[in-house]
């Protein structure tokens, strides 16, 4: 859309005319992390526009606009206009510089969904077929940021998904806010359309040219069996799992208004693993959330580590204004944080370690990536191990190609190193 008004994206090191910042408000980290990233760009070219979207605008636009070098706060149901607004700078660039425009709907009156698909410059695509929340976690900003769980039809999706094969694309990773929520809302109106999520992957196992799809997040009370059955069965389906779980004790879950409890999560991981042994499961984990005493986090750490799960996302609880987690009595001290945060992280570590290492000499399916600017190459096996290509070939970019596993990455152990089989 940029590139018909004109527009390019710029290499590094050359001065752009417009900065496009698309920010993240899950935690107040994340905020800060925004905000100083703005000023940065502010300070290093001046004279660009700045424009930024995403949640940290949809949730706090004035003090967005108020960052010196903005000139656009788009809300969340504003990005697909963005060439409007952008259009309008450019057509008055010879008149005074304008004062800070702000786009912007209550997060209550957002309706419309649009689905997208980029690549940038990876070898996936990531295919977005829902937006918004509607579950209201005691932690969580989304609903606030997001607003109601709508998507787009089964329809809409499938031609992003032939589009995607009509460019040469292999692998598509389906991503969405609560994805698994797929079909709740749909059009302006916002009424059920009557399809389901696993509908949905059932028509885009049909799509011709696309050879891999991964389901990027999908909440545990919405993994149905169903879903899991038709994932073990499909040949384009990975056998790759990512589950929210958040905490491992009963009582955090009940504080945090979770849907689930840890019997309900043991069965789904426990259904996925006999269904398919070589599946990569990943999940989501709060540290240190309002509520979770020493004895809690000890309940959460022994139920995790009993789980045969491959990998989990480990993040350091934060207070954010609006939530219901406020009310909650007990908090964790930052110290206390940071030591739960590290035990967690190293019993991370040790399941990816003991994950991989059942795979060391053996040969799985990768998809190539494009060479890096060293040359070196890696790709990714059908069960989600990275892979540092020791014998790099730029020819087989985007195939999907034979390799075997050899080591685990003496530098990070969320890498393999390996081999294409030529």
């Amino acid at each position: 859309m940029m590139a018909r008004e004109g527009l390019s994206r710029v290499d590094e090191g050359d001065t752009p005319d417009f900065i496009f910042v698309n920010t993240c408000s899950v935690t107040e980290i994340a905020d800060k992390k925004c905000r100083q990233l703005i000023r940065s760009y502010s300070r290093r070219y001046p004279k660009a526009h700045i424009v930024v979207t995403g949640c940290y605008a949809q949730l706090k636009p004035d003090e967005v606009a108020a960052l010196p070098g903005v000139d656009i706060v788009a809300g969340n149901d504003r990005k697909l206009k963005l060439v409007d607004y952008v259009r309008s700078i450019i057509a008055g660039k010879d008149g005074p510089e304008p004062a800070t425009e702000v786009y912007h709907t209550s997060t209550a009156s957002i309706r419309e969904f649009s689905p997208s698909c980029s690549r940038g410059d990876r070898t996936r695509y990531f295919l977005k077929v829902q937006d918004g929340c509607d579950y209201w976690c005691t932690y969580c900003t989304i609903p606030m940021a997001r607003g109601r769980s709508r998507s787009a039809t089964v329809d809409e999706i499938v031609a992003q998904a032939r589009a995607v094969a009509a460019e040469g694309g292999k692998e598509i990773v389906i991503t969405g806010v609560n994805i698994g929520d797929f079909g709740r809302r749909t059009g302006t109106q916002g009424l059920p359309s009557g399809e389901t999520f696993t509908d949905l992957c059932r028509a885009l196992d049909r799509v011709e040219g696309i050879e891999r799809y991964r389901i990027s997040s999908i909440e545990p009370n919405l993994l149905t069996d169903e879903l899991i059955d038709f994932v073990a069965t499909s040949e384009r389906f990975m056998p790759h799992f990512h589950i929210p779980l958040q905490s491992g004790s009963d009582t955090v879950l009940k504080l945090m208004r979770r849907r689930y409890d840890t019997t309900l999560f043991r069965d789904k991981v426990n259904r996925v693993v006999a269904a398919m042994p070589d599946a990569f499961i990943g999940i989501d984990l709060i540290v240190g959330a309002r509520g979770e005493t020493a004895e809690l986090f000890e309940e959460s750490y022994s139920f995790i580590e009993s789980l045969p799960v491959s990998r989990l996302h480990v993040f350091t609880y934060s207070e954010r204004p609006g939530t219901k987690a406020l009310e909650i009595d007990h908090r964790v001290s930052q110290e206390e944080k940071h030591e739960r945060t590290r035990r967690m992280i190293a019993l991370s570590d040790r399941k990816l370690t003991d994950f991989t290492t059942r795979y060391l000499s053996s040969v799985r399916q990768a998809l190539i990536e494009h060479p890096r600017r060293d040359g070196s190459m890696a790709a990714f096996t059908d069960n989600y191990l990275r892979v540092n290509i020791t014998n790099p070939c730029p020819s087989l970019a985007n195939r999907i190609v034979p390799v075997r596993i050899s080591a685990i990455s003496p530098t990070s152990v969320e890498e393999t190193v390996g081999e294409i089989i030529l």
